[in-house]
């Protein structure tokens, strides 16, 4: 057997043990339910530490992800199931599947036919299963963020053709979202207010998607700049001994200037 063999095995055994009637009473109570929470954290923590650029923090977090997928499979082994094996064949069989051009004698232009493969390969196993035809946009789990959700619905409809033919056009669309924001501020229907504003999102998350940007990215490194400056504005604040309420948006606004010229 391969480290790597002996690694999954050791692990495995390790959950085996937790989950047992003698093991740890918290790992034995837990079920794919109580795990969401979990599961998705430590999604995000892997990000955090590919983000932070340190090797150490990634190989932790990547453990910890890794012993959801263990956990998650073991609940199910118990409940007769399916077991991690199953997990690990499904994948290595479904990446084969999905990967002609490497595994098998289909050649491919660039990354954007592998993707359009990709999605005809998906379509046809769901119809060889005897389900419906699925739509372009099924599928996206529905607890993904807003943004990110948004991107992977554009992305999709992009890659069938439906998408625009220049970065003119989608700037076209955005201006127009804004005026009917406007308008409906005007005529002061909240209702309509909301559906363009949802609608102005949905356009400004075109634009970066058409760009090759992820919005849930570009948003996120926004949000830590935003904290930063605002942190600096408040430890100017503070020095003065004086109140934040008590300066004006025009004082504010030299601190924050001050903190742009510092590159925070």
């Amino acid at each position: 057997m391969s480290k790597a063999g002996e690694s999954i095995e050791r692990l495995l055994g390790v959950m085996r043990r937790l989950r047992a009637p003698d093991g740890c009473p918290w790992d034995q109570e837990q079920t794919h339910e109580s795990l969401k929470s979990d599961l998705i954290e430590e999604a995000y923590e892997v990000i955090d530490a590919i983000e932070s650029g340190n090797p150490s923090d990634l190989e932790e977090e990547l453990g910890d992800l890794l012993l959801q997928v263990v956990f998650h499979a073991q609940i199910s082994a118990e409940a007769g199931e399916f077991e991690f094996d199953a997990v690990a064949d499904g994948i290595s069989d479904k990446l084969i599947r999905r990967h002609p051009h490497v595994f098998g004698e289909v050649q491919v232009a660039d990354a954007g036919e592998v993707l359009q493969n990709w999605d005809a390969i998906k379509k046809a196993e769901k119809q060889g299963e005897g389900e419906a035809p699925a739509s372009i946009v099924a599928g996206i789990p529905k607890h993904l963020p807003a943004l990110q959700k948004a991107h992977q619905i554009q992305k999709r409809a992009a890659r069938a053709g439906f998408d625009w033919a220049h970065i003119d056009d989608v700037f076209a669309k955005l201006h127009e979202e804004i005026d009917e924001v406007k308008d409906a501020i005007q005529r002061k229907h909240e209702e309509d207010i909301r559906d363009e504003i949802g609608d102005l999102l949905f356009s400004v998350v075109n634009v970066s998607r058409y760009l090759g940007h992820n919005p849930e990215e570009l948003l996120n490194q926004n949000i830590k700049k935003f904290v930063a400056r605002f942190r600096f504005v408040e430890e100017q604040v503070h020095a003065t001994g004086r109140a934040f309420k008590e300066f004006s948006l025009e004082e504010l606004d030299r601190f924050w200037d001050e903190a742009k010229e510092r590159n925070l």
